[in-house]
Formats: structure tokens, sequence, C-alpha cells
């Protein structure tokens, strides 16, 4: 076997189909995976924030804020560094609103569901850091899980590569560079980030647990892992992108993420020697129903009149008569 036949037949194939179509209804797998990724990540917070004496899916409340506000930022933080993709001549403007066809930025999702996440917490009486610290592994196992969006997209992909783990794109393809044969394989970049962050959710987890990361501090080690894994992927990312003095944006944004984690790490580690009091806010705390709380004692305490001297003077007095 040659080693064209061999690089083929050892590559990483793209799937067919990238959506479904159920009657007038069409769902895309790039939807899907972020849906689940969605899903996964509030599933896991909401363990986290309740074993550490929240209430129960207190989460869906922050939730419901963080969520939309961090697509929101995702789109705007794409459109703005896509220009050309969306405003001059030939340009579909209405584009920018169908995100279901992909063109969704992390860096933008984190600004806009930290502000999101930031109005949640002070809605529902818990603290910020608290859930930034419970959110870290489930966010980053989330976007392992939404990377698979690209894939099943054919988007986002590497340099030409002979490895035998190269990609292989559908040909003719919107993105595919001038000047390359049919035939070409491409880095897999989904698939290196996808490992990198379970590598990192594996970290993240034991790292919280070794050393009792609260304040933030777990969610400036996630901030700077992903970042720096971001500044490899996206170095040899071959998709159009507005690049400022040799770098591409979200290059740029990447390093900005290792420093600002690097920052919240070592600036909350100084702030706050000792461990977290409460996921709550003070004087916003929950407790269970059923709870016995000292100030509301009431129901489990005899805290009725003592006897008076009148009615303890018959009873001393029936006493000795019946003696």
């Amino acid at each position: 076997m040659n080693s064209a036949a061999l690089s083929v037949f050892a590559s990483i194939p793209s799937p067919d189909v990238s959506f479904i179509s159920l009657g007038p209804l069409t769902i895309y797998f790039y939807a899907l995976c972020i849906l689940l990724g969605i899903v996964v990540a509030t599933l896991w917070t909401n363990q986290r924030l309740t074993r550490r004496g929240a209430e129960p899916w207190v989460v869906i409340d922050i939730a419901l804020i963080a969520v939309p506000l961090a697509i929101i930022g995702a789109r705007i933080f794409h459109v703005v560094t896509h220009p050309g993709f969306y405003f001059g001549e030939d340009k579909d403007f209405w584009a920018i609103f169908r995100i279901w066809e992909g063109g969704i930025a992390i860096f933008g999702a984190l600004i806009g569901g930290a502000i999101g996440a930031w109005l949640g917490c002070k809605w529902t009486g818990i603290r910020f850091w608290s859930f930034a610290d419970a959110l870290a592994p489930g966010l980053l196992l989330a976007q392992a899980l939404g990377r698979f969006g690209n894939w099943f997209n054919q988007e986002l992909y590497g340099l030409p590569t002979d490895l035998p783990w190269g990609l292989e794109i559908d040909y003719p393809n919107a993105a595919w560079p001038a000047g390359l044969p049919e035939g070409t394989l491409f880095h897999p970049t989904f698939l290196y980030e996808v490992i990198w962050n379970v590598m990192g959710v594996c970290v993240l987890v034991w790292a919280g647990r070794r050393f009792g990361l609260q304040w933030g501090r777990l969610f400036g080690l996630y901030l700077a892992w992903y970042s720096a894994g971001r500044i490899v992927w996206e170095s040899i990312r071959i998709d159009p992108s507005e690049v400022f003095f040799g770098l591409r944006t979200n290059v740029w944004a990447a390093a900005l993420g290792v420093v600002v984690g690097l920052a919240i790490f070592f600036v909350q580690r100084r702030r706050h020697l000792g461990a977290e009091p409460s996921p709550y806010q003070r004087g916003r705390e929950w407790s269970a129903p059923g709870a016995v709380q000292s100030q509301e004692a009431d129901d489990f305490v005899d805290v009725s009149a003592p006897p008076t001297s009148e009615a303890s003077s018959d009873q001393a007095t029936s006493s000795v008569t019946t003696r």
C-alpha cells in the first residue's frame, strides 16, 4: 500500500450531513452539539453548587439570564471580528441573525455569559465567584462537546497535513483554500481542542479537590488553560479572520484570556486566604425545608411562661393536705 493510500485510509472522514429535516423544521447538528453542552454544563454545575449548600436548581435561574446573553455575545463578537462576511456589496445583512448556520465566538460568549451570570447571581443571592468555580469544569466540557458542531459543518479546520489523522473535507467547499488539490487533508483543530478541553476538565476537577480552589481561582485556572490551547489552535487555522500586527483576532483574545485568568487566580489568592463561608452572599443564605435554625427555634423549644407563684402555692398546699 503506497503512502497516499495509507494517508487516506487512516484519515478522519467528515460527516455527510449537517442537519435533518422534520417536515418544515430543519434541525442542525451544530445547534444540537451546543444545546447538549449547555445541558451537561447546567446539570454538573447544579450538582456542584448543591453539594456546597446552594438551593437545588438555583442554577436554572442564573442560566435563564446567562445563556441568552452568552449566545448574543458570541454572535456579536463573531460578526465584529468577521465584518467581511456580513457587510458590503453582495453581502446578506440578514445572515447576521441566522446563527444556526454557524458563526459564534467563545470569547464573546464568555463576556456575555459573565454579565448574565453576574446579574443572575445578584438576583438569586449566589456569590458570583462561587458560581464561576462551580461552572468551570462543566463549561470546559460543554466547549468540547460544542466543537463537534464544527466537525458536522466541515469548518474551522487547520493547515494541510499528511499526518494519518488528517481531516477529510468535501470538495468543493466554500471554505476550501485556493490552489489546494482535491483530496488534501487538514489538521482537525476541532479534535485537538476536544482533547485539550477534556484534559483540562480532569485537571480542574483534580486541582479543585487537591488544593480547595475557591473565590474564583478555579475559574481563573479554567480561563488560562482554555485560552492557552486556543493560542495554538488559532495559529494553525486557515479560516478567514481579521489580522492585527500579524496575529489573528482570536489569538489576541486568547492571549488576553491567559493574562486575565492568571490575574484572577493570583489576585483572588492574595485577597482571600480562607475558605468561602457559603455559596450565598451575606444575608441571602438559603436553608433546606425542615432544617433547624437556631434563630427560628420556636417550633422545637418550649418557650411558654413558667407557672405563676399562685399556681405553685396551690400545688404545694395540695401536696401537704393529701399527705
